[in-house]
């Protein structure tokens, strides 16, 4: 048996599964991926019955959980304390506006929750459906583009 033989069997219980324990789906199919990876490893795996197999998937998917949870609340504490700087830039409302502006409509709306409303990443990500790391990851980008903007524009 192969590993795709056995995801194709154990799919509708591990599903199933990582829906009740995860937030929503894209982070349930994440958790499924991960399992059917490190099962990719665990050659002892296929010869065991189907009940200790879903057993073993079930405590792989519910650890990477707790683990990726634990993560989330570091660097949301993290966060709060050191929190990300904006870019140097003093520039009125509307020469900001064009900035952002030159972003992905995502990104600059991220940008303008976190920076002028004043959300954290927990609270976009709950506005937008995403991860907080995910928020973070993306406002990284979005200020790194910005710097490049910025620089640019002062070659000129």
């Amino acid at each position: 048996m192969e590993a795709s033989d056995l995801y194709e069997k154990l799919k509708t219980d591990l599903h199933r599964f990582a829906l009740s324990i995860s937030r929503h789906e894209h982070e349930a199919y994440d958790l499924i991926q991960d399992a059917v990876m490190k099962s990719l490893k665990e050659t002892e795996l296929f010869s065991l019955p189907e009940y200790k197999q879903k057993a073993w998937f079930y405590r792989v998917m519910k650890n990477k959980l707790i683990d990726e949870r634990r993560k989330e609340n570091r660097l949301s504490e993290w966060e709060e304390d050191f929190d990300i700087s904006v870019p140097a830039y003093t520039g009125n409302h509307i020469e900001i506006a064009e900035l952002l502006s030159h972003l992905p409509a995502e990104l600059s709306d991220i940008v303008f929750k976190r920076y002028w409303i004043g959300l954290n990443s927990k609270e976009i990500g709950k506005q937008l459906g995403l991860p907080p790391s995910t928020i973070r990851y993306k406002l990284h980008m979005a200020i790194k583009r910005l710097r490049h903007i910025i620089e640019m524009e002062e070659r000129k």
